[in-house]
């Protein structure tokens, strides 16, 4: 017979009571079966556990000493099963996030304090990625939610969207239309060194920038590739060509760089949610409940 957590808690019971008839009342059954499970209780522990005669019920000295070890084993068994509850209900546990840098003008760092102040039990780990690091991340399970630029995933990948905002054109300082006060049409930098963000590291945004110029008749003179938006921006703005930005990066304060809305529609950079559709996660569904309100609409222009 095998030890179980019921045999403790009439053993702990008795041994408060040391009288059966007030343990059988406390614990809402009879004497006959307390007295079997106790008996139950010594076999599997191999000592006897308390002495009864006509004076009444006492400990053995084995029994005072298994006493603190039962107390023990219940309260660890009763923590652990609040445990369980608590992570299956979202209170505790670890939340992996990835997020690329345009999250940050998007209200990412007070989304993580109103999380933080209602889980306070949850440790979140935050780490910049662009996209596509993102997505294999998530593949290999190294991430419980990323904070996307595409929603083309691999079908393992669910995904949620959660605001656009347009693309803005980003010179630098010292460029001759950075003084103009007038939107930029894409065919004036047909000859212009451009710096994109890297097909590697974000293949949509890649291609639909070279889309959009090829749509005005030219293919962007690539001059450098940056992994991370900020990266392209400062680039930008140290002279070494222009380039074609979420319209967020006006947020950053990079000097020397100028943003310019661009004459033609261009189809808005976006951002979702994405995570492993074959995980549920209480954290992860609480975590997204708290997107912040501009993370639920559609930007408007600059």
């Amino acid at each position: 017979m095998a030890l179980e957590f019921r045999h403790l808690r009439y053993f702990l019971v008795l041994a408060e009571e040391l009288h059966y008839g007030r343990a059988a009342q406390r614990l809402a059954i009879s004497q006959p079966p307390l007295s079997v499970n106790i008996q139950q209780l010594e076999a599997v522990v191999g000592a006897r556990l308390f002495d009864r005669d006509s004076k009444g019920v006492r400990l053995t000295p084995a029994g005072s000493a298994f006493r603190a070890s039962a107390r023990a084993l219940l309260d660890g068994a009763e923590d652990a099963c609040a445990l369980a509850r608590e992570v299956q209900a979202g209170e505790v546990g670890r939340l992996r996030l990835g997020f690329v840098g345009s999250t940050l003008f998007h209200g990412l760092a007070d989304w993580l304090r109103e999380f933080q102040a209602r889980y306070p039990r949850v440790e979140v780990v935050v780490v910049e990625l662009n996209s596509q690091d993102q997505i294999e991340a998530l593949m290999h399970e190294e991430l419980d939610l990323g904070l996307v630029h595409t929603s083309r995933l691999p079908p393992a990948l669910a995904h949620r969207p959660l605001y656009s905002e347009p693309f803005m054109c980003c010179l630098p300082a010292a460029h001759v239309l950075a003084a103009h006060e007038r939107q930029v049409a894409l065919a004036e930098l047909r000859d212009e060194p451009f710096i994109l963000f890297s097909r590697k590291g974000s293949p949509d945004y890649h291609a639909r920038i070279v889309e959009a110029c090829r749509q005005q008749g030219f293919y962007p003179r690539l001059q450098h590739e940056g992994r991370h938006w900020l990266s392209v921006v400062s680039l930008v703005a140290q002279g070494m060509g222009v380039s074609i930005v979420p319209a967020s990066f006006r947020q950053a304060g990079v000097q020397g760089a100028v943003f310019k809305p661009i004459a033609e529609t261009l189809a808005p950079s976006e951002m979702f949610a994405a995570w492993r559709g074959d995980q549920p996660s209480a954290l992860r569904e609480q975590f997204l409940a708290l997107a912040p309100a501009q993370a639920l609409v559609r930007a408007g222009p600059p």
